[in-house]
Protein backbone atom coordinates (compact mmCIF):
# COMPACT_ATOMS: atom_id res chain seq x y z
CA UNK A 1 0.00 0.00 0.00
CA UNK A 2 1.46 3.36 -0.69
CA UNK A 3 0.97 6.02 1.98
CA UNK A 4 0.69 9.61 0.85
CA UNK A 5 0.50 12.58 2.80
CA UNK A 6 -0.85 16.42 1.63
CA UNK A 7 0.57 19.51 2.64
CA UNK A 8 -1.27 22.46 2.23
CA UNK A 9 0.35 25.96 2.58
CA UNK A 10 -1.26 29.28 3.12
CA UNK A 11 -1.84 31.73 6.19
CA UNK A 12 -5.04 31.88 4.78
CA UNK A 13 -6.48 28.38 5.02
CA UNK A 14 -5.43 28.41 8.73
CA UNK A 15 -7.24 31.29 9.32
CA UNK A 16 -10.58 30.29 7.81
CA UNK A 17 -10.14 33.39 5.01
CA UNK A 18 -9.90 30.26 2.18
CA UNK A 19 -11.67 26.96 2.61
CA UNK A 20 -9.03 24.06 1.62
CA UNK A 21 -10.42 22.04 -0.78
CA UNK A 22 -7.87 21.11 -3.01
CA UNK A 23 -6.49 18.63 -0.43
CA UNK A 24 -9.90 16.79 -0.63
CA UNK A 25 -9.82 16.88 -4.24
CA UNK A 26 -6.54 15.38 -4.15
CA UNK A 27 -7.31 12.67 -1.56
CA UNK A 28 -10.36 11.36 -3.75
CA UNK A 29 -8.05 11.14 -6.82
CA UNK A 30 -5.12 9.64 -5.40
CA UNK A 31 -7.54 7.18 -3.72
CA UNK A 32 -8.79 5.88 -7.13
CA UNK A 33 -5.44 4.80 -8.58
CA UNK A 34 -4.46 2.69 -4.91
CA UNK A 35 -2.75 5.33 -3.28
CA UNK A 36 -4.09 5.96 0.54
CA UNK A 37 -3.65 9.33 2.28
CA UNK A 38 -2.92 8.64 5.49
CA UNK A 39 -2.50 11.89 6.87
CA UNK A 40 -3.44 15.90 5.53
CA UNK A 41 -2.21 18.76 7.24
CA UNK A 42 -1.71 22.84 6.53
CA UNK A 43 0.59 25.22 7.54
CA UNK A 44 1.31 28.87 7.27
CA UNK A 45 3.90 30.76 5.19
CA UNK A 46 6.17 29.97 7.30
CA UNK A 47 9.64 28.34 6.41
CA UNK A 48 10.37 26.54 9.79
CA UNK A 49 7.02 25.43 9.45
CA UNK A 50 6.78 24.10 5.92
CA UNK A 51 10.33 22.53 6.68
CA UNK A 52 9.30 20.32 9.51
CA UNK A 53 5.92 19.22 7.62
CA UNK A 54 8.37 18.03 5.13
CA UNK A 55 10.24 16.22 7.76
CA UNK A 56 7.29 14.74 9.65
CA UNK A 57 5.38 13.44 6.75
CA UNK A 58 8.27 11.83 5.13
CA UNK A 59 8.57 9.62 8.08
CA UNK A 60 4.73 8.78 7.73
CA UNK A 61 4.81 8.67 3.77
CA UNK A 62 6.16 7.18 0.62
CA UNK A 63 4.61 10.26 -0.77
CA UNK A 64 4.26 13.62 -0.20
CA UNK A 65 2.19 15.90 -2.27
CA UNK A 66 2.60 20.02 -1.60
CA UNK A 67 -0.01 22.71 -2.59
CA UNK A 68 0.23 26.32 -2.29
CA UNK A 69 3.00 28.55 -2.13
CA UNK A 70 4.14 28.90 -5.68
CA UNK A 71 3.10 32.45 -6.83
CA UNK A 72 5.22 35.66 -8.07
CA UNK A 73 4.92 37.25 -5.06
CA UNK A 74 7.26 37.89 -2.17
CA UNK A 75 4.85 35.38 0.22
CA UNK A 76 5.48 33.10 -1.77
CA UNK A 77 8.33 31.02 -0.09
CA UNK A 78 7.99 27.30 -0.95
CA UNK A 79 10.60 26.76 -4.07
CA UNK A 80 12.91 28.63 -2.50
CA UNK A 81 12.72 26.75 0.65
CA UNK A 82 12.83 23.40 -1.80
CA UNK A 83 16.37 24.23 -3.35
CA UNK A 84 17.39 24.08 0.36
CA UNK A 85 15.67 21.34 1.27
CA UNK A 86 16.29 19.19 -2.17
CA UNK A 87 20.07 20.86 -1.89
CA UNK A 88 19.24 22.40 -5.61
CA UNK A 89 19.76 25.83 -7.11
CA UNK A 90 17.42 27.41 -9.16
CA UNK A 91 17.42 27.79 -13.03
CA UNK A 92 15.74 29.06 -15.71
CA UNK A 93 13.39 26.27 -17.19
CA UNK A 94 13.08 27.40 -21.03
CA UNK A 95 10.08 25.30 -21.70
CA UNK A 96 8.29 27.38 -18.92
CA UNK A 97 9.64 30.63 -19.56
CA UNK A 98 8.84 30.08 -23.75
CA UNK A 99 4.73 29.20 -21.95
CA UNK A 100 5.08 32.21 -19.64
CA UNK A 101 6.24 34.76 -22.10
CA UNK A 102 3.33 33.69 -24.90
CA UNK A 103 0.24 33.87 -21.91
CA UNK A 104 1.80 37.71 -20.97
CA UNK A 105 2.04 38.66 -24.46
CA UNK A 106 -0.57 37.23 -26.08
CA UNK A 107 -3.64 36.09 -23.60
CA UNK A 108 -3.05 38.47 -20.88
CA UNK A 109 -1.79 41.50 -22.57
CA UNK A 110 0.47 42.60 -19.82
CA UNK A 111 4.17 43.34 -20.04
CA UNK A 112 6.16 40.34 -18.47
CA UNK A 113 7.62 41.55 -15.00
CA UNK A 114 10.61 39.97 -13.20
CA UNK A 115 8.81 38.64 -10.36
CA UNK A 116 6.37 36.62 -13.12
CA UNK A 117 10.02 35.48 -14.87
CA UNK A 118 11.01 34.58 -11.88
CA UNK A 119 8.16 31.82 -12.18
CA UNK A 120 10.28 29.78 -14.86
CA UNK A 121 12.85 29.02 -12.24
CA UNK A 122 12.67 25.93 -10.93
CA UNK A 123 15.27 23.72 -8.64
CA UNK A 124 17.60 22.00 -10.46
CA UNK A 125 17.12 18.28 -8.87
CA UNK A 126 13.04 18.10 -9.99
CA UNK A 127 11.28 17.27 -12.91
CA UNK A 128 9.37 20.32 -14.38
CA UNK A 129 5.18 19.24 -14.26
CA UNK A 130 3.89 21.36 -16.87
CA UNK A 131 1.16 23.65 -16.27
CA UNK A 132 -0.62 24.43 -19.28
CA UNK A 133 -3.01 26.41 -17.17
CA UNK A 134 -0.89 29.10 -15.76
CA UNK A 135 2.58 30.06 -15.01
CA UNK A 136 3.83 28.24 -11.85
CA UNK A 137 4.87 25.11 -12.98
CA UNK A 138 4.83 21.04 -10.64
CA UNK A 139 7.45 20.05 -9.49
CA UNK A 140 8.90 15.83 -9.16
CA UNK A 141 11.21 15.56 -6.42
CA UNK A 142 12.67 12.32 -5.01
CA UNK A 143 14.55 12.03 -1.94
CA UNK A 144 15.74 8.62 0.27
CA UNK A 145 13.44 6.51 -1.77
CA UNK A 146 10.19 9.45 -0.97
CA UNK A 147 8.66 11.28 -3.76
CA UNK A 148 7.59 14.71 -3.24
CA UNK A 149 5.40 16.77 -5.63
CA UNK A 150 4.89 20.58 -5.29
CA UNK A 151 2.03 22.05 -6.80
CA UNK A 152 0.17 25.04 -7.58
CA UNK A 153 -2.21 26.24 -4.83
CA UNK A 154 -4.45 27.44 -7.82
CA UNK A 155 -7.31 24.68 -7.78
CA UNK A 156 -7.46 24.76 -11.41
CA UNK A 157 -3.98 24.61 -11.92
CA UNK A 158 -3.65 21.88 -9.30
CA UNK A 159 -6.91 19.64 -11.03
CA UNK A 160 -4.43 20.31 -14.23
CA UNK A 161 -1.76 18.77 -13.78
CA UNK A 162 -2.75 16.22 -11.41
CA UNK A 163 -5.18 14.81 -14.66
CA UNK A 164 -2.52 15.67 -17.16
CA UNK A 165 0.80 14.16 -15.34
CA UNK A 166 0.78 13.18 -12.17
CA UNK A 167 -1.67 10.55 -11.88
CA UNK A 168 -0.39 8.77 -14.81
CA UNK A 169 3.01 9.17 -13.20
CA UNK A 170 2.45 8.09 -9.89
CA UNK A 171 0.80 5.12 -11.81
CA UNK A 172 4.25 3.90 -13.67
CA UNK A 173 6.69 4.77 -10.55
CA UNK A 174 4.65 3.03 -7.61
CA UNK A 175 3.36 -0.86 -7.49
CA UNK A 176 -0.47 -0.03 -6.32
CA UNK A 177 -2.57 -1.91 -3.99
CA UNK A 178 -6.05 -2.64 -5.26
CA UNK A 179 -8.48 0.12 -2.90
CA UNK A 180 -12.43 -0.84 -2.97
CA UNK A 181 -15.11 1.18 -2.17
CA UNK A 182 -18.91 0.73 -1.63
CA UNK A 183 -21.05 3.66 -0.69
CA UNK A 184 -25.09 4.10 0.42
CA UNK A 185 -26.99 6.76 0.92
CA UNK A 186 -29.68 6.53 3.25
CA UNK A 187 -32.25 9.65 4.48
CA UNK A 188 -34.60 9.49 7.79
CA UNK A 189 -32.81 7.26 10.22
CA UNK A 190 -30.07 8.87 12.52
CA UNK A 191 -26.76 7.39 12.89
CA UNK A 192 -26.81 5.84 16.02
CA UNK A 193 -30.13 3.85 15.17
CA UNK A 194 -28.78 3.30 11.74
CA UNK A 195 -25.46 1.50 13.75
CA UNK A 196 -27.70 -0.35 16.48
CA UNK A 197 -29.96 -1.64 13.57
CA UNK A 198 -26.39 -2.91 11.34
CA UNK A 199 -24.07 -3.76 14.57
CA UNK A 200 -24.96 -7.63 14.37
CA UNK A 201 -23.76 -7.52 10.62
CA UNK A 202 -20.96 -4.80 11.50
CA UNK A 203 -18.81 -6.95 14.23
CA UNK A 204 -18.98 -9.66 11.69
CA UNK A 205 -17.15 -7.84 8.96
CA UNK A 206 -13.43 -9.24 8.04
CA UNK A 207 -10.66 -6.99 9.82
CA UNK A 208 -9.86 -5.57 6.03
CA UNK A 209 -13.14 -4.60 5.31
CA UNK A 210 -14.37 -1.04 7.00
CA UNK A 211 -17.23 0.75 7.52
CA UNK A 212 -17.29 4.60 7.62
CA UNK A 213 -20.66 6.71 8.60
CA UNK A 214 -21.03 9.57 6.83
CA UNK A 215 -23.42 11.51 8.88
CA UNK A 216 -25.04 14.95 6.35
CA UNK A 217 -28.05 17.21 7.28
CA UNK A 218 -30.47 14.48 8.09
CA UNK A 219 -28.66 12.23 5.67
CA UNK A 220 -26.34 9.60 6.95
CA UNK A 221 -23.94 7.48 4.18
CA UNK A 222 -22.53 4.22 4.81
CA UNK A 223 -19.09 3.57 2.77
CA UNK A 224 -17.33 0.22 2.51
CA UNK A 225 -13.75 -0.16 2.18
CA UNK A 226 -11.87 -3.07 1.33
CA UNK A 227 -7.80 -3.08 0.33
CA UNK A 228 -5.68 -5.67 -0.90
CA UNK A 229 -3.58 -6.89 -4.12
CA UNK A 230 -6.60 -9.59 -5.11
CA UNK A 231 -9.04 -7.64 -7.54
CA UNK A 232 -11.25 -9.97 -8.23
CA UNK A 233 -11.30 -11.43 -5.06
CA UNK A 234 -11.36 -8.29 -2.83
CA UNK A 235 -14.61 -6.94 -5.57
CA UNK A 236 -16.20 -10.36 -4.86
CA UNK A 237 -15.96 -10.05 -1.00
CA UNK A 238 -16.64 -6.08 -0.91
CA UNK A 239 -19.72 -6.47 -3.21
CA UNK A 240 -21.38 -9.64 -0.96
CA UNK A 241 -21.33 -7.46 2.20
CA UNK A 242 -22.38 -4.36 0.52
CA UNK A 243 -25.41 -6.58 -0.49
CA UNK A 244 -26.50 -7.80 3.07
CA UNK A 245 -25.90 -4.15 4.56
CA UNK A 246 -28.14 -3.09 1.47
CA UNK A 247 -30.81 -5.38 2.99
CA UNK A 248 -30.53 -4.20 6.10
CA UNK A 249 -30.77 -0.52 5.67
CA UNK A 250 -33.47 -0.84 2.77
CA UNK A 251 -36.01 0.72 4.66
CA UNK A 252 -34.17 3.82 4.45
CA UNK A 253 -32.00 3.54 1.27
CA UNK A 254 -31.60 6.46 -1.19
CA UNK A 255 -29.25 4.82 -3.60
CA UNK A 256 -26.52 2.23 -3.97
CA UNK A 257 -24.42 4.72 -5.67
CA UNK A 258 -21.96 7.69 -4.51
CA UNK A 259 -24.25 9.99 -5.34
CA UNK A 260 -25.78 12.97 -3.35
CA UNK A 261 -29.72 13.81 -2.93
CA UNK A 262 -29.48 16.13 -5.99
CA UNK A 263 -27.76 13.67 -8.34
CA UNK A 264 -30.25 11.20 -7.16
CA UNK A 265 -33.44 13.22 -8.03
CA UNK A 266 -32.57 14.30 -11.24
CA UNK A 267 -31.68 10.96 -12.22
CA UNK A 268 -35.39 10.01 -11.34
CA UNK A 269 -36.58 13.20 -13.15
CA UNK A 270 -34.34 12.04 -16.38
CA UNK A 271 -35.45 8.63 -16.51
CA UNK A 272 -39.64 9.72 -16.14
CA UNK A 273 -38.95 12.52 -18.52
CA UNK A 274 -40.25 14.73 -15.86
CA UNK A 275 -39.51 18.46 -14.89
CA UNK A 276 -39.88 20.05 -11.34
CA UNK A 277 -40.28 23.62 -10.03
CA UNK A 278 -39.68 25.10 -6.65
CA UNK A 279 -41.70 27.87 -4.26
CA UNK A 280 -39.17 28.53 -1.63
CA UNK A 281 -39.81 30.61 0.88
CA UNK A 282 -37.40 29.54 3.98
CA UNK A 283 -34.77 28.10 2.03
CA UNK A 284 -34.25 31.40 0.09
CA UNK A 285 -33.68 29.24 -3.53
CA UNK A 286 -30.88 26.80 -1.93
CA UNK A 287 -33.24 23.89 -3.28
CA UNK A 288 -32.74 25.43 -6.74
CA UNK A 289 -29.11 25.68 -6.04
CA UNK A 290 -28.96 22.15 -5.07
CA UNK A 291 -30.75 21.00 -8.46
CA UNK A 292 -28.71 23.68 -10.89
CA UNK A 293 -25.26 22.84 -9.81
CA UNK A 294 -25.66 19.37 -11.69
CA UNK A 295 -24.88 19.14 -15.28
CA UNK A 296 -28.11 19.35 -17.42
CA UNK A 297 -30.25 20.50 -14.94
CA UNK A 298 -32.20 22.54 -17.63
CA UNK A 299 -33.71 19.12 -18.84
CA UNK A 300 -35.28 18.64 -15.18
CA UNK A 301 -35.78 21.90 -13.72
CA UNK A 302 -37.81 24.97 -14.84
CA UNK A 303 -37.02 27.56 -11.96
CA UNK A 304 -37.68 28.93 -8.68
CA UNK A 305 -40.05 31.63 -7.10
CA UNK A 306 -38.49 32.96 -4.10
CA UNK A 307 -41.66 33.95 -2.05
CA UNK A 308 -39.96 35.10 0.39
CA UNK A 309 -42.85 37.45 1.71
CA UNK A 310 -45.96 36.61 1.71
CA UNK A 311 -46.71 39.65 -1.07
CA UNK A 312 -44.76 37.56 -3.52
CA UNK A 313 -46.94 34.37 -2.46
CA UNK A 314 -49.78 35.90 -2.78
CA UNK A 315 -49.95 37.82 -6.08
CA UNK A 316 -47.51 35.26 -7.91
CA UNK A 317 -48.13 31.83 -6.01
CA UNK A 318 -51.80 33.11 -5.88
CA UNK A 319 -51.69 31.69 -2.06
CA UNK A 320 -55.02 32.94 -0.77
CA UNK A 321 -54.90 35.91 1.32
CA UNK A 322 -57.46 34.12 3.56
CA UNK A 323 -54.94 31.15 4.02
CA UNK A 324 -52.47 33.41 5.58
CA UNK A 325 -54.49 35.28 7.57
CA UNK A 326 -55.85 32.50 8.99
CA UNK A 327 -53.15 29.62 9.27
CA UNK A 328 -50.35 31.38 8.69
CA UNK A 329 -47.24 31.29 5.79
CA UNK A 330 -45.74 28.32 7.78
CA UNK A 331 -49.05 26.30 7.42
CA UNK A 332 -49.88 22.91 5.66
CA UNK A 333 -52.67 25.07 3.33
CA UNK A 334 -49.77 27.33 2.44
CA UNK A 335 -47.33 25.49 1.29
CA UNK A 336 -50.40 22.76 -0.60
CA UNK A 337 -51.15 26.08 -2.16
CA UNK A 338 -47.27 27.20 -2.99
CA UNK A 339 -46.97 23.92 -4.97
CA UNK A 340 -49.99 24.22 -7.20
CA UNK A 341 -48.94 28.09 -7.92
CA UNK A 342 -45.62 26.57 -8.51
CA UNK A 343 -46.81 23.84 -11.08
CA UNK A 344 -49.11 26.33 -13.03
CA UNK A 345 -46.57 29.78 -13.19
CA UNK A 346 -43.29 27.50 -14.03
CA UNK A 347 -45.21 24.91 -16.32
CA UNK A 348 -43.61 21.72 -14.71
CA UNK A 349 -44.38 18.25 -13.71
CA UNK A 350 -43.41 18.26 -9.87
CA UNK A 351 -43.06 21.19 -7.45
CA UNK A 352 -41.52 21.44 -3.83
CA UNK A 353 -42.50 24.51 -1.59
CA UNK A 354 -41.28 25.13 1.20
CA UNK A 355 -41.90 27.54 4.71
CA UNK A 356 -40.79 27.78 8.05
CA UNK A 357 -38.75 29.60 10.28
CA UNK A 358 -35.05 29.27 10.35
CA UNK A 359 -34.31 31.40 13.33
CA UNK A 360 -32.47 33.00 15.57
CA UNK A 361 -35.47 35.02 16.06
CA UNK A 362 -38.87 34.85 14.87
CA UNK A 363 -40.44 31.94 16.43
CA UNK A 364 -43.32 31.80 18.73
CA UNK A 365 -44.84 29.00 21.16
CA UNK A 366 -47.08 28.18 18.60
CA UNK A 367 -44.63 27.72 15.93
CA UNK A 368 -41.49 27.89 17.17
CA UNK A 369 -38.07 28.47 15.35
CA UNK A 370 -36.93 25.15 12.93
CA UNK A 371 -40.69 24.51 12.23
CA UNK A 372 -41.07 23.94 8.56
CA UNK A 373 -43.79 22.73 5.97
CA UNK A 374 -42.76 21.60 3.22
CA UNK A 375 -45.08 20.01 0.35
CA UNK A 376 -44.42 18.08 -2.79
CA UNK A 377 -46.58 17.07 -5.52
CA UNK A 378 -48.15 17.12 -9.08
CA UNK A 379 -51.37 18.87 -10.71
CA UNK A 380 -53.19 15.76 -9.42
CA UNK A 381 -52.07 14.88 -5.65
CA UNK A 382 -49.54 16.51 -3.18
CA UNK A 383 -49.09 15.82 0.23
CA UNK A 384 -47.14 18.44 2.54
CA UNK A 385 -45.48 17.50 6.21
CA UNK A 386 -44.40 19.33 9.32
CA UNK A 387 -40.73 19.31 10.63
CA UNK A 388 -39.38 20.41 13.70
CA UNK A 389 -36.19 21.03 13.42
CA UNK A 390 -33.70 22.27 16.27
CA UNK A 391 -30.27 23.62 14.93
CA UNK A 392 -28.91 27.44 13.74
CA UNK A 393 -30.27 28.90 10.43
CA UNK A 394 -28.05 27.61 8.06
CA UNK A 395 -28.30 23.59 9.38
CA UNK A 396 -31.84 23.79 9.61
CA UNK A 397 -32.01 25.08 5.62
CA UNK A 398 -29.51 22.37 4.40
CA UNK A 399 -31.78 19.70 6.42
CA UNK A 400 -35.08 21.28 4.88
CA UNK A 401 -33.65 21.51 1.41
CA UNK A 402 -32.54 17.61 1.69
CA UNK A 403 -35.53 16.79 3.35
CA UNK A 404 -37.60 18.35 0.50
CA UNK A 405 -35.74 16.89 -1.89
CA UNK A 406 -35.76 13.75 -0.44
CA UNK A 407 -40.05 13.88 -0.52
CA UNK A 408 -40.29 14.44 -3.73
CA UNK A 409 -38.33 11.23 -4.59
CA UNK A 410 -40.44 8.96 -2.53
CA UNK A 411 -43.44 10.70 -4.17
CA UNK A 412 -42.37 10.05 -7.21
CA UNK A 413 -41.41 6.59 -6.23
CA UNK A 414 -44.64 5.86 -4.90
CA UNK A 415 -48.57 5.29 -6.06
CA UNK A 416 -49.26 9.29 -5.13
CA UNK A 417 -47.45 9.66 -8.87
CA UNK A 418 -49.74 7.37 -11.01
CA UNK A 419 -52.20 9.94 -12.05
CA UNK A 420 -49.18 11.79 -14.23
Amino acid sequence: MVNASIITIGDELLIGQVIDTNSAWMAQELNKIGVWVKRRVAVGDVKEDIWNALEEESRHSQLILITGGLGPTADDITKPLLCNYFNAKPVINEDVLKHITHLFENIFRRPLTENNRKQAEVPNTCSVLFNKLGTAPGMWFEKQGKVFISLPGVPLEMKGIMKDIVLTKLRDHFSMAVISHRTLLTAGVGESILADHIKEWESGLPSHIKLAYLPNYGMVRLRLTSTGTDKTLLENEIQAQFERVKNLAAEWLVTDEDLTMPQVLSQLLKEKNKIVGTAESCTGGYIAHLLTREAGASDKYNGSIVSYSNLVKKDILKVSPETIASAGAVSEETVLQMVKGAIEVLKSDYAIATSGIMGPDGGSPQKPVGTVWIAVGNKNSMTAHKFQFRFDRIRNIELTANTALNMLRKFILSDNDKAI
